[in-house]
């Protein structure tokens, strides 16, 4: 589903130039759930804009569902992201002036979809993290878990083939960190999504299938 070819990333300024990701081959097979670890600044969250096509490597080959993306527009890439790519953010990233319903429904506008099919689906997909009974609430009204179940809805809404999840239990004590997973464990084993999550949680890692480890953006486990 993700194949990442000797992935490097440089960022340079006038008088510096930052190693952040070197030599990254990495394959991950439809279906999988994958989560990557490493300590703060290692290259995780580069490494998964990457994939996630928001970022590109300096070097290096990425293929996304069979798609080699070096050579899509800016307009080709971004509907590609909309289609194939769903993403969970540890601060949410909700609009805080719109209801959870219409915050679920974002990705779709940018699809061929009518209101009412906008509608059911972002209904459906806010089902299946346990919020339909708060539609019609804003963001500021609900607690930290019931803010990334709906990040995670809006991440479903357009029943993407992967999901990016950066820090998805972050900001959240265990107990909901845990419902979280549940959530994420749920979608990939039921809809066969694939996932790829960044963490810093040894025990969140220890529940998926699959720990790859990142040290000063080399890959070493």
């Amino acid at each position: 589903m993700i194949s990442l070819k000797n992935i490097e990333k440089v960022y340079r300024t006038t008088n510096i130039e930052t190693l952040a990701l070197n030599n990254i081959s990495l394959n991950i097979a439809k279906g999988e759930f994958l989560s990557i670890m490493g300590p703060s600044g290692c290259g995780k969250s580069t490494l998964l804009n990457i994939m996630g096509l928001l970022d590109a490597p300096s070097k290096g080959q990425i293929e996304i569902a069979e798609q080699t993306t070096e050579k899509l527009s800016d307009k080709q890439l971004a509907r590609f992201r909309n289609q194939k790519l769903g993403f969970i953010f540890q601060s949410y990233h909700l609009i805080n002036d719109l209801q959870v319903l219409d915050n679920v429904e974002l990705p779709l506008l940018y699809r061929d979809a009518s209101a009412r099919e906008r509608r059911q689906l972002a209904s459906e997909a806010l089902e299946k993290v346990g919020l339909s009974n708060r539609m019609k609430h804003f963001p500021t009204q609900l607690s930290g878990g019931q803010r990334q179940r709906v990040a995670i809805a809006r991440a479903i809404v357009g029943k993407p083939e992967i999901i990016l999840a950066d820090e998805p239990t972050g900001n959240l004590d265990s107990a909901m960190g845990n419902e979280i997973m549940e959530i994420l464990i749920n979608l990939n084993q039921k809809d066969s999504t694939t996932i790829v999550m960044v963490t810093h949680d040894e025990n969140m890692a220890q529940k998926t299938h699959r720990l790859v480890r990142l040290f000063d953006g080399s890959q070493v486990l």
